[in-house]
C-alpha cells in the first residue's frame, strides 16, 4: 500500500463518498479506509450538503446521478460553504455532455462507471495532493486496542508481546485493522486479501481467520468475532 496522505495537522484525511447505489458506496468506503483516510458516505443530494457541512471533507467522490437532485446541484452547495473542496464526479461511460459540464462547473475530474477502486484511490490521491495533502509516517502504524500494526516493518505486537504472521495473515490482519467495529464478509475479505472473486473460497477465509485468533487472541480476550451469517469483525477489547 501507498504512504497515507494527511491533513497539514497530520489527521486523517477526509472523504465523502456520495452514490444511491449503496453496493457502490460500500466498495469505495471500503477501498479509501484501506488507504487510511476518514470516510462518510451519502446516498441523496440532501445528505451530501448536510454531510459535507459537519464533516468537512477534504475531497468529494461525486455520483452524477442522485434521487433528489444531480451533482452539479451538490457540488454547487458545497460549495457555497467551502470553494476549494476538491470533488471527483462519478458519470456514465457515455454521458460526455455530463462529464464536460461538470468539469465546466467546477468539477476537478471524473471518473465514467464501470471503474476500477485503483482508479478511483488513485485519482483522490492526486486530487488531495493538489490541496496541501502531506506524506504521513505516522499512519503507517495501525492501532485497535492493545494490538497494534506496522505496516512499514510488518511488526505485530499485542500488549506489548511480539506476534509472527506469514504475508496472507498479515494482510487479513490489517484489512481487519484498517475496518474496526466493522462486520466484513467474507466476500470481501476475499476480494481485498486475495484479490478474487467470492465462489465457493470460504473455506480459506475460515482457515486463515482461525491461524490468527491463534497468534491474536490466544490466552487473551478475545479481538476477532464471529458474525453468524455475516462474517467478521475486529474490535477492541471493553474495559471491564
Amino acid at each position: 500500500m501507498n504512504a497515507s496522505l494527511t491533513r497539514a495537522d497530520g489527521s486523517r484525511l477526509r472523504v465523502l463518498v456520495v452514490d444511491d447505489e449503496t453496493n457502490i458506496a460500500e466498495l469505495l468506503m471500503m477501498a479509501l479506509r484501506y488507504e487510511g483516510w476518514e470516510v462518510r458516505t451519502a446516498g441523496t443530494g440532501r445528505t451530501a450538503v448536510n454531510a459535507a457541512r459537519e464533516f468537512g471533507p477534504d475531497v468529494v467522490v461525486l455520483d452524477w446521478m442522485l434521487p433528489d437532485f444531480d451533482g452539479l446541484e451538490v457540488l454547487r452547495r458545497i460549495r457555497q460553504r467551502d470553494e476549494h473542496v476538491p470533488v471527483l464526479f462519478l458519470t456514465a461511460r457515455d454521458a460526455v455532455e455530463d462529464r464536460v459540464a461538470g468539469l465546466t462547473a467546477g468539477g476537478d475530474d471524473y471518473v465514467t462507471k464501470p471503474f476500477s477502486l485503483e482508479e478511483v484511490v488513485a485519482r483522490v490521491r492526486a486530487l488531495v495532493r493538489r490541496t496541501g495533502a502531506r506524506e504521513a509516517r505516522a499512519e503507517h502504524v495501525v492501532v485497535v486496542g492493545d494490538l497494534v500494526l506496522d505496516e512499514d516493518s510488518r511488526d505485530v505486537t499485542r500488549a506489548g508481546t511480539a506476534i509472527e504472521l506469514t504475508a496472507t495473515e498479515f494482510e487479513l490482519l490489517r484489512f481487519l485493522m484498517r475496518n474496526p467495529r466493522r462486520v466484513l464478509s467474507k466476500a470481501q475479505i476475499l476480494d481485498r486479501v486475495w484479490n478474487y472473486d467470492f465462489g465457493g473460497q470460504a473455506n480459506v477465509v475460515e482457515l486463515y481467520i482461525s491461524y490468527l485468533r491463534k497468534k491474536i487472541d490466544a490466552g487473551r480476550e478475545p479481538m476477532i468475532h464471529t458474525k453468524r451469517g455475516a462474517g467478521y469483525v475486529l474490535k477492541p477489547v471493553e474495559p471491564a
